[in-house]
């Protein structure tokens, strides 16, 4: 192990303190400063470099029963995370290696070394391990190509398709022979940015009327394939125009998210049976051997600038739980990242 003297010995973490009831509250977490330690055998200790805040973390907020565990009051939240290794007892990985972790909301990490995966800098900025390269776009290549089973020539709609998710969808459903591609997003800004830099076909702002006639009046021919990163009246305006065969993938529901009454379901529910369209929910942990193939086939799209992105920066730790607000509020453009 580095024996280096600079090793740090407190650093700032992250909190829970109560679990938020509807919208999140500043008083429901705290910034706290805490020992750092050394690493143990076969751990490494990682600097934060860029941190990872996503939708998906209102949920490890809730006490309810998920498909992963909820974050523990008055202990240290988790999240993507890359940094560099700043002392090692664990082979295979050096100090000056950087690395890919879960161990985010926090300055300093001590990670199992089985639990890092070593990045490279030289390949893509180190905050594309977090969003185009990372966990955000395998969740829109296997949701597009294994859970929608998209097949060229089918037409697609992404919901929230300004973010970091949906972005990448239409990019990739574009790049493999899609015969058109819808977004919707919440500003006329962001319905621009879909069509002149990231190729969409046609997008609207939802905010401008009736998802389902907007919908319509985009996919006049209907769609085969609705990404769905919102649910509620996107979910139904999908059911509307979907075309025989057609298929949902449900990624996430961030109409919802902050509700303290069940919000009602679609109540077309029935054209699901004309059109024998199919609606299916998915989680990216469960497809992580598509891992190989996705960067194999994304990371040069990446280089090449055929496949763009956005980041939303914001810089600091003290800023973390205003970043991940800004992504409940819809504030990003593409991934949200915090720059430490």
């Amino acid at each position: 192990m580095s024996d280096a003297p600079t090793l740090p010995t407190a650093g700032r973490e992250w909190h829970l303190l109560s679990r938020p009831v509807g919208w999140p509250k500043p008083e429901d977490f705290a910034l706290v400063e805490a020992e750092v330690a050394a690493p143990g055998e076969g751990q490494v200790l990682v600097r934060n470099e860029y941190l990872s805040v996503d939708p998906y973390m209102r949920g490890r907020m809730s006490a309810a029963k998920s498909y992963v565990a909820p974050f523990e009051l008055g202990k240290v939240m988790q999240g993507g995370a890359v940094g560099e290794v700043i002392a090692s007892n664990a082979e295979g990985i050096a100090v000056g290696d950087h690395v890919l972790h879960f161990f985010g909301w926090r300055e300093y990490a001590v990670v199992d070394a089985k639990n890092a995966v070593r990045v490279d800098p030289e390949a893509a900025p180190l905050s594309a391990y977090l969003g185009v390269l990372g966990m955000t776009g395998l969740t829109a290549y296997a949701g597009l190509l294994r859970t929608a089973a998209f097949k060229e020539g089918d037409s697609v709609f992404v919901s929230g398709a300004a973010g970091a998710v949906g972005s990448q969808v239409g990019q990739i459903a574009k790049l493999k022979g899609a015969s058109r591609v819808i977004g919707s997003a919440g500003s006329d800004e962001k319905v621009e940015l879909l069509v002149e830099e990231y190729g969409f076909d046609a997008a609207f702002n939802y905010k401008d009327g009736p998802v389902s006639e907007q919908l319509r009046a985009a996919a006049p021919d209907g769609i085969d394939v609705y990404f769905d990163n919102v649910g509620g009246d996107h979910l139904e305006a999908a059911i509307g125009s979907l075309n025989r065969d057609g298929r949902i993938a449900v990624c996430g529901m961030i109409s919802v998210y902050n509700n303290t009454e069940p919000a009602p379901g679609p109540r077309n529910l029935a054209r699901l049976i004309q059109t024998r369209g199919r609606i299916e929910g998915f989680l990216v942990g469960d497809h992580y051997d598509l891992q190989p193939q996705f960067v194999q086939e994304v990371g040069p799209w990446v280089r090449s600038g055929e496949l763009k992105y956005r980041e939303t920066v914001v810089e600091g730790i003290e800023n973390n739980l205003e970043a991940f607000l800004g992504v409940l509020r819809g504030d990003n453009t593409g991934k949200m990242i915090v720059k430490l």
